[in-house]
């Protein structure tokens, strides 16, 4: 049985033991799926990583992403720590002239586009990952949502809808009226929660409101699961990207380009940057940027 190298990287931070922490799993290829799922239980992250192997200057990996409960097919911060290892061990080089490195990730769905600009001023290398164009999905009733968090019909941004937007996996937005509102929304009950997304078309609900955390984020967030995945998760990509999609298409943003902040509130602050292309009914291009911190390097042994 050949060890594996992992890594432990803290995405959408430049400081260890902050933003959102992702196992990375390398050299991956002989893994199957049911032991990937055993190890993402094992490491007990939010999502974990696993990583074929590639020659050393690749610029094409194959990846694949895995909860604690089950495989997904896109995910952001997970893109971050990704890259990130791959920088961090030599396994991708960027550009001598300091251009911008291209790489392709292989998800489960097919290829997405990552962008790797070099570091500046000694802060960690910035990745930018393009998601899925969106796709906006059911729109759900208030009355049959807010309860699932503790919440009341007022505590809705008025005339926002509750609807599900995908950029690669399926989420769940809830527009609050403002920072009370979210920071009052509770954990939900995971067999309520559960239910009803039996029956529905979201992989886990993220819950936002305009102004950011601090003076420099445009919006602040929230975003729960259910176990065995974490009850909340710190800073999420994916659910940023239908988070964009949605204030954008429905006009609730002044700028494509803005600062999507969360985790703050856990002690895990983390700072996603967001570039939208294409009109707000048209949206051609999602794109999440962030950096990611190596905290904790080791190797798999006895996996089997």
């Amino acid at each position: 049985m050949p060890e594996l190298p992992f890594l432990l990287v803290d995405a959408f931070t430049t400081q260890p033991l902050q933003g959102n922490p992702c196992a990375v799993v390398l050299d991956a290829d002989a893994l199957s799926p049911a032991t990937r799922q055993r190890l993402a239980r094992e490491f007990n992250q939010s999502e974990t990583a696993f990583v074929d192997a590639a020659a050393v200057g690749s610029t094409e990996f194959t990846v694949r992403f895995f909860t604690p409960a089950e495989e997904i097919p896109l995910a952001g911060h997970p893109t971050i720590a990704t890259v990130t290892a791959l920088l961090q061990l030599g396994r991708v080089l960027l550009p001598a002239d300091g251009s911008p490195l291209v790489l392709t990730l292989n998800l489960l769905h097919g290829p997405i586009r990552v962008d790797v600009l070099p570091s500046v001023a000694g802060t960690p290398a910035l990745i930018w990952m393009t998601q899925r164009r969106p796709v906006f999905g059911a729109v759900h009733s208030p009355k049959e949502v807010l309860p699932l968090f503790g919440l009341l019909p007022d505590d809705l941004l008025p005339g926002a809808p509750i609807q599900t937007v995908s950029t690669g996996t399926p989420q769940l937005m809830l527009l609050l009226r403002d920072h009370a509102a979210l920071r009052r929304a509770s954990v939900p009950d995971a067999a309520a929660l559960s239910r009803y997304r039996a029956g529905s078309d979201f992989f886990s609900p993220h819950l936002f409101c305009l102004g950011g955390a601090t003076p420099a984020g445009h919006t602040f967030a929230r975003h729960f699961g259910t176990p065995p995945d974490v009850a909340e998760d710190p800073v999420t990509g994916s659910a940023t990207g239908g988070m964009a999609a949605y204030l954008w298409r429905y006009g609730y943003l002044q700028s494509p380009n803005f600062l999507a902040e969360q985790g703050h509130d856990l002690g895990r602050a983390g700072t996603v940057q967001v570039r939208i292309s294409g009109a707000p009914e048209a949206i051609e291009a999602v794109q999440i940027g962030g950096t990611g911190v190596l905290v904790l390097e080791g190797r798999l042994r006895n996996y089997l």
